[in-house]
């Protein structure tokens, strides 16, 4: 994404330049003119040999300047050790450009000597579901849900290698004007040592085999990663089953839905113990491939639908979940990705899959970037717990996901998304409509 100099020089003001003011007697840049609105902080800057330019005395301020570039500044200047209000004002714009150092190769672990030691970044989202359903014997059943959702994400450093991290999230329903807490989703300790990362506390939950076909949410416990282009990761803890077959921001429930009963099942114990592996290989971006195990148990895992009429020893107890994965990028622009995974503990609903065709994809830092892309799924709800896919309000369906995505402005996006299909019990038709929009900060 490109931005004018202009634009990159106010974004060191809008993330907390210096509230004093540097009197220059001659402009160090000779493209940037002295009555800039900027200037002041431009000069201060250069007059210490912070900021050098293009290391040809100017500015090239009648050009485009890429994040990329003013990356290659920032990095030319944290080398240089500032102090005092210098550095808090280079610190700022080390956090607003931390993707583009990383990729200079500048470490995380060495940004963060430069980085304020609590860096907040959040999200502010709307997203809307329509849903219709036909009812087995006639009749349809129709859902329609707003959802309005402030995310806060504090970073707080506290060494070399560890931070924490943590996500506090408020939600309101917009259809019925009402507003819910303001709670704290998760929070943990992230160590890195070169390839080993290590995770400890409260936090996200992706399956990222098979990229979140079985699960995208959070547990409690402890992740180990290892690796660069070969990963390996372990992890163990405990999970909530309450967020089982639910949209995950309804929140609050004590029981599970029995989708082909309509009754609802008591949980006694909804904390159910985890143990995963996960074997890795390759990238997103090109080529990927992997295999994982999750293992759950608890005594509540019996009354899922699909558990009751099963004669096998503690297999109402177990979820046993093999899942793998693949994708491949077709010269940046089209990514065909596929995906399996089956519960062998579970009579039915027990097995999922994904099929997609992407072609490019809408990044919330790049204004106009967009992406379209198609799916088939099938997905069970005894082995995909909690998946990824917003339109699929409830699990335990199968058809096609038509989607659309668009960055209208910088760290802006646009998600319009339509499925159709049956539903996995009652073989009934089922649609939704889905939308969302979100504004990152």
């Amino acid at each position: 994404m490109k931005k004018t100099v202009a634009a990159a020089v106010a974004a060191a003001f809008v993330v907390g330049a210096s509230t004093t003011t540097f009197a220059a007697a001659a402009n160090p840049f000779s493209d940037v003119p002295q009555g800039h609105w900027a200037y002041d902080s431009i000069a201060k800057l250069a007059s210490q040999g912070i900021i050098e330019g293009y290391g040809d005395n100017t500015f090239r301020g009648d050009r485009n300047i890429t994040r990329y570039e003013m990356a290659q500044m920032i990095a030319k200047a944290m080398a240089k050790n500032p102090t005092g209000v210098t550095k808090a004002e280079l610190d700022r714009l080390a956090a607003e450009f931390r993707d583009e150092l990383e990729a200079l190769g500048v470490r995380v672990d060495e940004l963060e000597k430069y980085a304020d030691k609590v860096v907040w970044t959040g999200e502010l989202r709307y997203r809307y579901w329509n849903t219709r359903e036909d009812i087995k014997g006639g009749g349809k059943d129709k859902s329609i849900k707003n959802q309005l959702q402030m995310r806060l994400f504090p970073t707080a450093t506290v060494n070399n290698n560890w931070k924490l991290k943590a996500r506090m999230t408020a939600t309101a329903d917009m259809r019925r004007d009402t507003s819910g807490n303001f709670k704290l989703t998760y929070g943990y300790a992230e160590g890195t040592y070169g390839k080993l990362q290590i995770n400890l506390g409260k936090m996200p939950f992706y399956t990222d085999v098979d990229d979140g076909l079985v699960m995208d949410d959070f547990f409690s416990g402890a992740k180990v990663t290892y690796g660069d282009k070969f990963k390996v990761a372990v992890a163990a803890g405990r999970w909530n089953l309450e967020n089982a077959n639910v949209d995950l921001d309804r929140g609050g429930y004590k029981y599970v839905y029995h989708l082909a009963t309509g009754d609802t099942l008591s949980l006694d114990d909804a904390a159910a113990s985890y143990q995963g592996i996960e074997l890795m290989y390759g990238s997103r971006d090109n080529f990927f491939i992997g295999a994982g195990y999750h293992h759950f148990r608890s005594d509540d895992l019996g009354k899922l639908p699909g558990y009751l009429k099963s004669n096998k020893r503690n297999s109402d107890k177990n979820a046993n979940i093999w899942a793998v994965g693949a994708s491949y990028n077709f010269g940046g622009n089209v990514t065909l990705a596929g995906a399996f995974a089956k519960n062998q503990k579970a009579d039915e609903f027990s097995k999922a899959y994904n099929v997609s065709l992407d072609y490019k994809g809408a990044d919330r830092k790049d204004a106009g970037s967009w992406g379209i892309g198609a799916a088939y799924r099938y997905v069970g709800q005894n082995v995909s717990f909690a998946p990824t896919y917003d339109v699929w309000d409830t699990t335990n369906k199968r058809g096609v996901d038509i989607y659309v995505s668009w960055a209208p402005l910088a760290n802006t996006y646009t998600q319009i998304n339509y499925f159709t299909g049956k539903t996995l019990d009652t073989k009934e038709k089922t649609r939704t409509f889905f939308g969302r929009v979100s504004w990152f900060f």
